[in-house]
């Protein structure tokens, strides 16, 4: 058979690469969280942002961290969203963007808007005492220390109200954290729950001491994961059921739930199996485990894009490709500071650089300028997640900034510093 001549093939292989070029550029722009825009656009510097580049490959190679996702977004264009290092350190798996992290206690955030569209129902009005939900926090006591190291236990001079679930002022703490003698009763703060179901948890928070008297003093606790139990109750729904309806799928967050599904463990992202700082082992247990329980407080999973997109709806005041969240007015209440100066304020006490932080609905909120060992401005709202991811939102530079690290130790800690940094050093205005 003659072969056909050159002149013939070529057109048709033309038009096949041309089409699929397009459906290619297509994907990868289906594939970006918001859409794109270039430093310059966005008020950046290029040799700026580098700087994140040779940052993460200076801690890749001294293996202190495998790998990092890092997602920046500037007047609502994505300016900045890479991947680097190794999702999996045990196999080599190359980190990728649609990498799943453990988002652990970010996910108290989800929970806390879960909460607000029922207050926007008219279903949970903040003032709402805990106990008309669940009616065994209203036999709980306070417990105070004795001198002998005994514990003395006194009524609560007023109730856990809806409001203290919020902003961590019930009275409730996490176990394994600070040395406050009622810490050591509480479960682990770390730890999913693996075993019974919501009711049972509640049952076992409401038979512990409070470690403080209701609306008196900021301690970081199981608040959001009973406010997701709250949500449960007045929906009707899984926690995760209700989120899929009301948050995530009208975002397009489809990487993102509580179930640790076969294409979540495939993408997860691991750490090292000892720690870099002192050889300790380490592990993110919630990639490796069905949760029993939806925990509002620590259990979601999703990508860095997921989030990015979460964020972005935030900081337009509730909204995000015409769809409505919250309303402007909720997530202006939300954001601003709720420790008044009745209450103790120890949100630096939880994350060493936030001095200068309150704390809102379900977020930490900067009040002023100074203090903090970062940049940014006040009303900037943020919070992080204990295996090492990281969420700011800074509305005065209209600047939302993601990051997905797994890093359960204290390095964590090192990179949400420099991160926030980095990013604000790249500003050209």
């Amino acid at each position: 058979m003659k072969p056909l001549a050159s002149s013939t093939r070529l057109p048709r292989f033309t038009a096949w690469a041309a089409a699929m070029f397009s459906a290619l550029v297509s994907m990868a722009q289906a594939a970006t969280p918001l859409p794109t825009g270039t430093p310059q656009q966005t008020g950046f510097s290029a040799e700026g942002l580098q700087r994140l580049d040779q940052f993460f490959a200076r801690e890749i190679n001294a293996k202190r961290v495998p790998g990092a996702v890092v997602a920046i977004a500037r007047d609502g264009k994505l300016v900045h969203y890479k991947a680097y290092g190794q999702r999996d350190p045990a196999t080599g798996a190359p980190m990728t963007v649609d990498s799943v992290f453990a988002l652990a206690s970010m996910t108290k955030i989800f929970t806390s808007v879960a909460a607000l569209q029922l207050t926007e129902d008219g279903r949970l009005p903040l003032r709402t005492p805990v106990a008309e939900v669940f009616p065994g926090f209203a036999s709980m006591k306070v417990g105070v220390a004795q001198p002998d190291g005994t514990l003395k236990l006194v009524d609560p001079t007023r109730p856990i109200f809806i409001h203290d679930l919020f902003r961590h002022t019930s009275g409730l703490t996490y176990g394994g954290r600070g040395d406050h003698p009622i810490a050591k009763h509480y479960p682990h703060g770390t730890q999913p729950p693996y075993e019974g179901d919501t009711q049972a948890f509640i049952q076992t928070l409401t038979q512990l001491p409070l470690a403080h008297q209701p609306g008196t003093v900021f301690e970081y606790s199981f608040s959001t994961d009973v406010l997701g139990a709250v949500v449960e109750k007045v929906s009707g729904k899984r926690l995760g059921a209700y989120l899929q309806d009301k948050v995530w799928r009208p975002l397009q967050m489809k990487n993102t739930g509580f179930e640790l599904t076969e294409s979540f463990k495939t993408r997860a992202a691991h750490a090292f199996a000892n720690n870099p700082l002192d050889g300790k082992p380490q592990s993110i247990p919630i990639i490796e485990k069905q949760t029993q329980f939806d925990c509002g407080g620590a259990c979601a999973m999703g990508t860095v894009g997921d989030y990015l997109r979460f964020g972005q709806m935030l900081l337009n005041g509730g909204t995000l490709d015409g769809q409505r969240i919250l309303s402007a007015q909720w997530v202006q209440h939300m954001t601003a500071n709720h420790l008044g100066p009745q209450i103790v304020n120890r949100v630096g006490v939880v994350e060493g650089h936030r001095e200068g932080f309150g704390f809102g609905l379900g977020v930490a909120v900067r009040t002023t300028h100074g203090l903090s060992a970062v940049p940014g401005n006040p009303g900037e709202f943020s919070w992080n997640g204990a295996y090492g991811t990281q969420f700011f939102a800074d509305p005065k530079e209209k600047l939302v900034v993601v990051v997905g690290t797994a890093a359960p130790g204290d390095l964590r800690k090192y990179y949400r510093e420099q991160v926030q940094n980095l990013v604000y050093g790249a500003m050209t205005r």
